[in-house]
């Protein structure tokens, strides 16, 4: 298994998801932490969050995948503090001359002026309204969401506009904007959802570190769907023997707690995320690191990851096949598989800019 260069301190990365931080692929030389000689001992302080601010040109990132049920994104962050070992967006943070690993969760790049930069975009008269999804790269609701605001304000211009938004989270912090959700879930243009990768709740602190627990999640499931905002519930990634077992129980307590339908996909370990995971499972769990990886490449002709289309999210063979029909299984039971209604783009309206005139009629 790949070893990497730049280790830390498990004291340094206390409550992380990653413990390396190697340079990124795009990087000419390497940096390799050695011993200074100087045998005096040094203190070991712990790894603290970071945030830079961005002033992007655009905010509407358009995608052409027939993997994916949108062709439209928007991220308020580069970078999650979650710290979710498996994330597949890590390797994003290698454009930024940034590690994947450690300054993936604890380097974030914040986008103060999305707002305006998204309403911006959305008064241009060759805008084509269809449905914009947030949360596909990185967490809209993770931590330094709370002091920032960057996502309620997106959402406010996208009430504004009446435009339809699908928002995926781990963040309880969603329930923060329910008054403006449920405004705009009373017209049809809003979905969320939100993922709920275990129920065990150590297993869920060392893989997903700063994610809110499994439990709080449902809770903000059942404080959504009570609220009138439709919710998923996204089995996602399934990791082979680790959290397969529980499928069916998250489904079970998803549905009780609120949510219309579910979705799942199997874990993805593109570029650096197959040896930052790798390395993760032999320091947490040793005694299944073999066979969780030997089921990942059955899934995958014998590699980490097949990233062709139509294969990369879920894998082909007998493993992903029994995984697919337990699934569907449960959801026919739980009635989670039920048709969602589309988003309305019918209802785009840019409001009124300041100084405007208005119609008098």
């Amino acid at each position: 298994m790949p070893r990497h260069l730049n280790p830390v301190a498990p004291e340094t990365a206390r409550a992380r998801g990653a413990q390396s931080c190697d340079t990124g692929r795009f990087e000419r030389f390497g940096r390799e932490l050695t011993h200074d000689g100087w045998d005096i001992p040094e203190e070991v302080s712990v790894l603290r969050t970071e945030v830079s601010d961005e002033a992007p040109r655009s905010l509407i990132n358009y995608v052409r995948s027939p993997d994916l049920p949108f062709d439209r994104t928007i991220n308020p962050y580069r970078g999650c503090e979650h710290g979710c070992i498996y994330c597949f967006a890590r390797p994003t943070h290698a454009y930024l001359n940034l590690s994947p690993g450690l300054d993936f969760e604890t380097r974030l790049v914040a986008r103060p002026s999305a707002p305006e930069v998204l309403e911006r975009e959305l008064r241009a008269k060759r805008y084509a309204c269809r449905p914009i999804a947030i949360g596909t790269n990185t967490d809209p609701y993770q931590p330094i969401e709370r002091d920032r605001g960057i996502m309620r304000g997106v959402l406010k211009v996208l009430r504004d506009f009446r435009h339809p938004v699908g928002i995926v989270t781990k963040g309880a912090l969603i329930e923060r904007d329910i008054d403006i959700l449920a405004e705009m879930a009373s017209e049809g243009l809003v979905r969320v959802g939100l993922s709920v990768t275990t129920l065990d709740r150590d297993l869920a602190r060392r893989m997903e570190p700063r994610a809110p627990s499994p439990q709080r999640r449902l809770a903000a499931i059942r404080n959504l769907a009570q609220a009138g905002i439709p919710v998923r519930l996204m089995v996602s990634p399934v990791v082979p023997a680790l959290t397969d077992p529980e499928m069916e129980k998250i489904m079970e307590t998803g549905a009780e707690a609120g949510a219309d339908a579910a979705s799942w996909i199997m874990l993805r370990l593109p570029r650096e995320v197959s040896p930052l995971w790798q390395d993760w499972l032999e320091t947490h769990y040793p005694d299944r690191a073999v066979r969780v990886m030997n089921r990942l490449r059955e899934m995958h002709g014998g590699k980490d990851y097949d990233s062709r289309w139509h294969r990369r999210m879920r894998g082909e063979g007998q493993y992903a096949d029994l995984i697919r029909h337990r699934f569907d299984i449960a959801a026919r039971r739980l009635r989670l598989d039920r048709k969602t209604a589309p988003l309305r783009c019918d209802l785009f309206r840019p409001p009124p800019s300041p100084g405007d005139q208005l119609d008098l009629f």
